[in-house]
């Protein structure tokens, strides 16, 4: 399995309706709302490199009021 957190910029007054679309994601199992330089902080598990690469490209960045993401990948042990 693989984790990964995806960090989040919004367009401001859109962090209520991201969170909500980060949630519906398939693998997005945890998402929070930031004070600070990132709005939005999203975990995601997935079985593969490849499939986080799908959800984070097709699925997380095409979100409308999204305006930057940054990526942390890890494994579990």
């Amino acid at each position: 399995m693989v984790i990964a957190y995806v960090l989040v910029n919004t367009l401001p007054g859109k962090e209520l309706e991201v969170n909500s679309a980060l949630s519906a994601i398939d693998g997005v199992v945890e998402v929070y709302t930031l004070f600070g330089e990132y709005d939005i902080i999203a975990k995601l598990e997935k079985k593969d490199y490849s499939e986080i690469e799908e959800t984070v490209i097709r699925k997380i960045r095409t979100i409308h009021g999204i305006l930057e993401t940054k990526t942390l990948t890890g494994i579990k042990f």
